[in-house]
């Protein structure tokens, strides 16, 4: 018998109230029409019990350390990463709702001497690497006037600002090529239409021929 064929890693990232949510449950209910399967994941998942911290910190619950929290995001990660990495040998797809690039990018945003991008990506390396990863490019003015803005911790236009910055960085930086910025601006279909696109070029392309990557910033 011939293996079956592995699935896709598909992230989605941007600021808050980008659209991400909407996008990839429209990304999800494609990939299903068009015969694959598909499994659906967000982060931080507020379900296990650091991702009850997590959501208890992000509504301004509870209070934590810069450090402390930033690896408590990345533990939720690390916690997934076997069902990430078994779904795809399966050949079902992952489509992601945030990943590692937000991590690092929120906690930098902080302004903490030290707590660098260079500092919050290294917990993330050996996580199981996208194959592609979306961001949904919107101003920080923009987000801010779409509904429902300013209901958690980093919810400010100073603060989106700032993760706007450290998401254009690593969109600069040779490790990322699977980084692709799409106009989040657009209207919902536009934006839909821009990443059926680019999943229509990832899946008919050579790179899910072969095995997995893990995350390695260097």
């Amino acid at each position: 018998m011939s293996p079956v064929p592995r699935g896709a890693l598909i992230v989605v990232e941007g600021l808050d109230r980008a659209g991400k949510s909407t996008q990839c449950e429209k990304l999800c209910r494609w990939l299903e029409q068009e015969g694959r399967r598909v499994k659906h994941m967000r982060f931080p998942n507020r379900s296990t019990p650091i991702g009850k911290s997590i959501d208890s910190y992000l509504r301004g619950e509870t209070q934590q350390e810069d450090h402390v929290i930033h690896l408590l995001f990345s533990a939720n990660r690390w916690e997934a990463a076997p069902q990430i990495i078994e779904h795809i040998r399966s050949g079902t797809t992952v489509v992601i709702d945030r990943y590692y690039y937000s991590g690092a990018v929120y906690s930098a945003a902080k302004k903490n001497p030290n707590l660098t991008l260079e500092w919050a990506i290294q917990p993330e390396i050996g996580l199981p690497k996208p194959d592609l990863c979306i961001f949904l490019d919107i101003s920080s003015t923009d987000a801010a006037a779409r509904s429902g803005f300013g209901g958690e911790r980093y919810e400010t236009s100073e603060m989106q600002k700032r993760v706007r910055n450290l998401f254009q960085e690593l969109l600069q930086k040779p490790q990322n090529k699977e980084m692709v910025a799409v106009n989040a601006g657009d209207s919902m279909e536009e934006v839909h239409e821009t990443m059926r696109r680019l999943g229509n070029k990832l899946f008919e392309g050579e790179g899910l021929s072969k095995p997995l990557k893990s995350f390695d910033y260097h």
